[in-house]
């Protein structure tokens, strides 16, 4: 399967502001690219990327005052098939953790570990460990939050979501992730794409998305409590702790966002023409 995916911000800054930009595809899905995942900013800027600390790939530039524009696309092989499901994936002591997993155990800005700990044991105590734990901290969260493009809230932390019982679907990966934490299950932020494929369409405009991964059976897997079902062409963008640390713009001054547009669709025989003259057309502008 092939996905084109792809991104149209316009923001208006009052002053020269630096800004970071984290909207390339994850360098894991290097090897997916069939076209250049480039990014097209207008008026042209000199940039700087960078990998951070969670392996994200990262942009820095310096807008000037007025309005920026930065776009960019590309065409992504995939497997088509939905996100793995292991059942039988076991819960790893503490102890056994492999280093780099256990920063995905501890608090962070949104997902108040501390706040929720007597909660989720609570809940989650005597359910059997592993996958079915984890699938039983989705089934909760997914039937306790309302969705709702209305309900965002960009200071909403677990804590809030849990008590609100609203949110989009960041609120989901959020709560969802602090309590598998608090659970003694390593569980990292995920924010991507993620098209309407093998699901019927929805009518709202395309955004971004939110999911998490755990670590259980010895690898990292895949969970979405928002939707709670495996589904078809996730592409990741980026990972981290939570929100904070995969936002998609991080400006440092005043500025205003004008315009956000997104796409994720399935590229088949009829649009391919369309998709492969979009993405010849975005690599000559570059």
């Amino acid at each position: 399967m092939k996905i084109h995916v792809g991104y149209d911000l316009i923001y208006e800054c009052v002053q020269p502001t630096p800004i970071i930009f984290m909207l390339n595809v994850h360098p894991s899905r290097a090897a997916d690219l069939l076209t250049a995942d480039r990014m097209r900013i207008t008026p042209a800027r000199s940039i700087n990327s960078y990998v951070d600390a969670f392996g994200n790939k990262c942009v820095r530039l310096l807008a000037p005052a007025g309005e920026i524009r930065i776009a960019g696309d590309a065409i992504v092989a995939d497997s088509g098939l939905p996100d793995p499901v292991d059942p039988g994936a076991e819960e790893h002591a503490v102890a056994d953790l492999p280093h780099d997993a256990l920063v995905f155990l501890l608090g962070s800005r949104y997902c108040q570990t501390d706040r929720l700990m007597q909660t989720a044991w609570n809940l989650f105590g005597t359910t059997p460990p592993g996958w079915q734990r984890v699938q039983a901290i989705c089934d909760f969260v997914h039937n306790r939050i309302k969705f709702g493009y209305e309900h965002a809230a960009p200071m909403r932390g677990a804590v809030e979501a849990l008590a609100q019982g609203r949110g989009v679907c960041r609120d989901f990966a959020h709560l969802a992730v602090a309590l598998c934490r608090c659970m003694n299950i390593p569980a990292r932020y995920c924010t991507g794409y993620l098209g309407d494929i093998g699901v019927p369409p929805d009518p709202t405009p395309m955004d971004f998305s939110a999911w998490f991964e755990v670590y259980v059976g010895g690898r990292w897997h895949t969970f979405d409590a928002r939707h709670n079902t495996p589904r078809i062409g996730r592409i990741l963008i980026g990972r981290g702790r939570d929100a904070a640390d995969v936002a998609i713009s991080t400006t440092f001054g005043a500025n205003t966002l004008k315009r956000f547009e997104v796409r994720t669709d399935e590229v088949t025989a009829e649009s391919e023409p369309a998709a492969a003259r979009v993405a010849r057309t975005a690599e000559a502008e570059r």
